[in-house]
């Protein structure tokens, strides 16, 4: 089951490959600030939120409205990076989209995206994206090969690697790249159920060798104490806030955590 929704991921970003939904004419520049900085530096937690209007698991999560206005309400809040999807298959997103973020506001930005190929990796840099998502499983499932040169290509494009795990081996291949962030996704791919206990389990009885980001099924500031306390330095946060009818309170509250 997990191979056919990875399978299903990587066929519909090569379906948006093939319709030219990377082909962009851009030439934005990167945020001034650097993510890892301000996560050892923050005093409260520190939250990446995501803008996304639709997933796989929930459907359809908020009507389409100006990406740039929730970005900024999401700022307001105090979130000190932001995610966006790109990818228009299952998840509603767009190129576009993280371009009119990028123009809006200057913090780090993830281009969310299942990542098989280096036109996609080119276009980060057009669009202006700090981070890149590299998934740790697509190249353990032999879906892409050589995950060095994925993210060494990324690396000489100027962008930073979020390089996203689910399992305790999956995390350990993930120590032996040149990923700049670690990212543990709590939902189950097979399942796509959520169990925080996923960053509790991947981190019990390791040594951190760089920050480590917690992602899915983040609702409350209990979630935050309790993966700080499994050992995140940092929150991924998109669908709880997304969901939510007053974008910047909902953000102040998961911000002020600790």
């Amino acid at each position: 089951m997990v191979e056919n929704i990875l399978r299903k991921l990587v066929n519909n970003s090569q379906i948006a490959i093939d319709d030219g939904v990377y082909e962009i004419e851009a030439d934005l520049q990167k945020s001034s600030k650097d993510f890892i900085q301000i996560i050892n530096a923050n005093q409260h937690a520190t939250l990446l939120t995501e803008i996304k209007f639709s997933s796989p698991s929930l459907g359809k999560i908020k009507t389409l409205t100006d990406p740039a206005s929730i970005a900024k309400q999401m700022i307001a809040g105090g979130s000190k990076a932001l995610s966006v999807l790109t990818q228009p298959h299952l998840f509603q997103g767009s190129p576009e989209y993280f371009m009119k973020v990028r123009e809006a506001v200057d913090v780090p930005m993830l281009m969310k995206d299942i990542m098989i190929d280096k036109i996609q990796i080119d276009a980060a840099k057009k669009m202006g994206a700090d981070y890149m998502l590299v998934i740790q499983s697509l190249f353990d499932q032999k879906f892409l090969s050589d995950i060095d040169e994925f993210i060494d290509y990324g690396h000489k494009q100027g962008l930073q690697i979020l390089l996203e795990v689910h399992t305790k081996q999956e995390f350990k291949n993930a120590l032996n790249t040149k990923a700049d962030l670690i990212g543990i996704n709590n939902r189950n791919l097979d399942t796509l159920e959520i169990d925080l206990k996923t960053t509790e389990n991947i981190l019990s009885k390791v040594e951190k060798s760089r920050p480590i980001l917690s992602e899915s099924g983040i609702n409350t500031p209990e979630d935050i104490q309790y993966l700080k306390k499994c050992g995140a330095d940092a929150f991924l946060i998109g669908s709880s806030i997304m969901k939510s009818d007053n974008i910047e309170e909902q953000v102040k509250k998961l911000v002020n955590a600790y």
